[in-house]
């Protein structure tokens, strides 16, 4: 599964298009290397994604093609989530 549908779909982003954008400014990694939108996304890979202060790191656990709500977050497990301070202050 594509990083930016993985995404979408697990509802950490909620839309593609901002799932996208993000891949492609470099703040998403899959197993700590950075990771275009169309990377492709495997159960056990970890996930981290960087939303202004804030990086939120995620084990993929299953992966549904067209999820319900309850069930989009069975399809991952948060490992860490942290604060970050902007690297220009």
């Amino acid at each position: 599964m594509r990083l930016d549908k993985f995404l979408k779909l697990s509802r950490l982003i909620k839309r593609r298009t901002v799932a996208k954008d993000v891949s492609d400014q470099g703040r998403v990694e899959i197993n700590g290397k950075e990771a275009k939108a169309s990377s492709g996304i495997k159960i056990g890979d970890e996930v981290t994604v960087r939303y202004g202060n804030k990086l939120v790191t995620v084990r993929v656990e299953i992966l549904h093609e067209s999820p319900r709500k309850e069930q989009s977050t069975e399809m991952y497990t948060v490992i860490r989530e942290q604060s970050v301070t902007s690297e220009s202050e």
